[in-house]
């Protein structure tokens, strides 16, 4: 029987990199899919995907910065898909400014990237959060090997800091919400070949050596390589898992 079978799971950042992978390897499991991203063909693109191997998928434009539209989507998928049961928060921002930057792009960036991965993952939270109590739901968010330190290569602190308070989100929701059966738990990718970092590996391949050097499995992680603990933490295979991260760095953060 699929891991996933009876479950609707809702991914944000579902059109491309990571959050796409979830969804199709969720599809494989048996979840029906929801996908919403600000990206709206990439979504109706991974949808289809998605129903063309057989399973079941719906897409919505969603822009997770936007907290009304979150909880218009949510009234939505309640309407026309149904109960959700699992929730993987993976939309999220980059942007490799140091602090010592232009002021103003400092600035910027502090903001774009809170609003996006912290904020975000808040707010589509808490969109969906009665259909995860209704169903004792499970939710995944998306950390990072930030989540614990800052990385050898120039990076924006603000990058870092919403990592950090994605993991503090994660173990504050699932100390709180243990007692209606709700399982919250992070994954901590390490340097993953996405979309979202495709121009910095290509214009930068210094910065990406010094990540393969600090990782032990000597490579760069792929989207799939995050498929299998998204399923695990969204399966009844770790139903007694809470308030944990899962790294997917490669060893990243054992030396």
């Amino acid at each position: 029987m699929p891991l996933l079978q009876n479950h609707i799971a809702v991914v944000t950042g579902a059109a491309s990199g990571i959050g796409r992978a979830i969804a199709l390897g969720y599809g494989r499991e048996g979840a029906r899919l929801v996908l919403l991203d600000i990206n709206e063909k990439g979504a109706a693109e991974a949808a289809q995907e998605i129903r063309s191997a057989g399973g079941e998928a719906e897409s919505f434009a969603l822009d997770v910065t936007r907290r009304e539209d979150c909880i218009a989507v949510a009234k939505q998928v309640a309407d026309k898909v149904g109960q959700v049961s699992i929730l993987v928060n993976n939309a999220g921002i980059n942007r490799r400014n140091a602090f010592t930057a232009d002021p103003g792009a400092v600035l910027k960036d502090w903001q774009d990237i809170m609003a996006t991965n912290l904020n975000g993952t808040f707010n589509v939270t808490h969109a969906f959060l009665e259909p995860l109590l209704a169903s004792k739901g499970r939710i995944v968010n998306i950390g990072s090997i930030q989540s614990f330190v800052h990385v050898r290569t120039p990076n924006s602190p603000a990058y870092t800091t919403s990592k950090h308070g994605v993991l503090g989100f994660t173990r504050a929701l699932a100390a709180e919400l243990g007692k209606h059966g709700v399982r919250v738990n992070a994954i901590g990718p390490g340097l993953i070949e996405t979309p979202l970092n495709a121009s910095v590996r290509a214009n930068d391949p210094g910065l990406v050596k010094i990540f393969i050097d600090h990782t032990p499995l000597g490579r760069a992680g792929k989207p799939e390589d995050i498929v299998g603990p998204a399923i695990f933490l969204a399966s009844d295979l770790s139903s007694y898992v809470t308030g944990s991260i899962v790294m997917a760095d490669g060893g990243y953060r054992s030396i």
